[in-house]
């Protein structure tokens, strides 16, 4: 995420101030400009109308009809208003689609509401669990969030029933968009034997893959040696998810440490570099290196402090060649 400046006073803003702490001046994200500015002429720009409820600080402009935002308006189902618990979490799954929409932009991928595609384009439902079944999925565009994933406790009693070294919502959102984009990146691009011959074979029954996955079996045992997470070892559907949602991790984490300045040195520097090897050449190669580098003065700071580590993973040749198909079609699509 880039880093921001206060056009009044010039302090240090961020992606989701509505407010600079320093001079009080209001602020707001403007969609098209990828940048947070100072509101000094309201008749310029209003905030969203899910400023309130879902602390939304994206602009619209003032001449515009519509009340929602760009981000906003992809929300097709949300709690009701008197349903007080399911509206704070509903309030940080926006802010988690709000970044999901923001990274997308930068990398290029195009954003098709329903409203203008009724049968391809994207929507979201951000629905309460409580007191019914609601399963966190992407199907023909459509993406369920379980709004339970936003309680810190739930997630992480999740976290740790299922063996998962990190669980966020926005890690959520990043996975299902990968569902999403799967036909255009994919399977329409002129990649799906590439796609086969590193991921498997889709064409395979998910619901036995589900039933393997979750039964006395298990997952396999060696799956870091192939895959970014165990649930990637489920089908080849949820490997390219899985790591799809890891590439947007490390672009975004990237993207951060540049906006801040975050330029790592020895031993770092080379310790990412041959932290992993390949027998073939991949063009996301110097990324990896680079990201790695950053990950363990992270890691290492964060230990320094008594904290576990920032980026629990570890990226396996195979693991990295994946990431690289994503790289590669992301960047073609874009």
């Amino acid at each position: 995420m880039e880093a921001f400046r206060c056009a009044v006073c010039g302090a240090l803003v961020f992606f989701d101030n509505s407010q600079c702490l320093t001079c009080g001046s209001s602020l707001g994200y403007l969609r098209r400009d990828r940048s947070v500015v100072t509101l000094t002429d309201t008749d310029t720009y209003r905030y969203c109308a899910n400023h309130e409820v879902a602390r939304c600080n994206w602009l619209i402009d003032a001449s515009s009809p519509d009340a929602l935002c760009d981000s906003c308006s992809l929300t097709s189902v949300r709690p009701n208003d008197d349903d007080l618990d399911a509206l704070v979490a509903f309030a940080d799954a926006e802010t988690a689609k709000r970044r999901l929409i923001s990274q997308l932009d930068a990398i290029g991928l195009p954003i098709v509401s329903r409203t203008v595609d009724p049968d391809a384009g994207l929507t979201f439902e951000l629905l309460s669990s409580r007191g019914r079944s609601v399963t966190t999925g992407h199907q023909g565009g459509v993406i369920t969030l379980d709004l339970s994933e936003s309680d810190d406790a739930h997630r992480e009693f999740v976290r740790q029933q299922l063996g998962e070294p990190y669980r966020t919502v926005l890690g959520h959102l990043r996975h299902e968009i990968g569902h999403y984009y799967w036909p255009t990146l994919i399977e329409t691009s002129g990649m799906l034997d590439e796609f086969r011959d590193l991921f498997g074979d889709e064409r395979a029954s998910y619901e036995d893959a589900l039933s393997q996955h979750y039964g006395d079996a298990g997952p396999q045992a060696d799956w870091a040696e192939t895959h970014v997470s165990q649930y990637a070892t489920m089908h080849p559907w949820e490997d390219w998810a899985e790591t799809f949602a890891h590439y947007l991790h490390i672009l975004g984490g990237l993207e951060t440490a540049d906006a801040f300045g975050l330029d790592v040195g020895e031993p770092a520097r080379s310790a990412g570099a041959g932290a992993w090897a390949s027998t073939t050449s991949v063009s996301i190669g110097p990324m990896i290196g680079r990201w790695l580098g950053v990950t363990f003065a992270l890691n290492a700071m964060s230990r320094s402090i008594g904290q576990n580590d920032l980026y629990p993973f570890v990226l396996s040749p195979t693991a990295v060649s994946k990431l690289d198909v994503v790289h590669r079609a992301v960047g073609t699509a874009a």
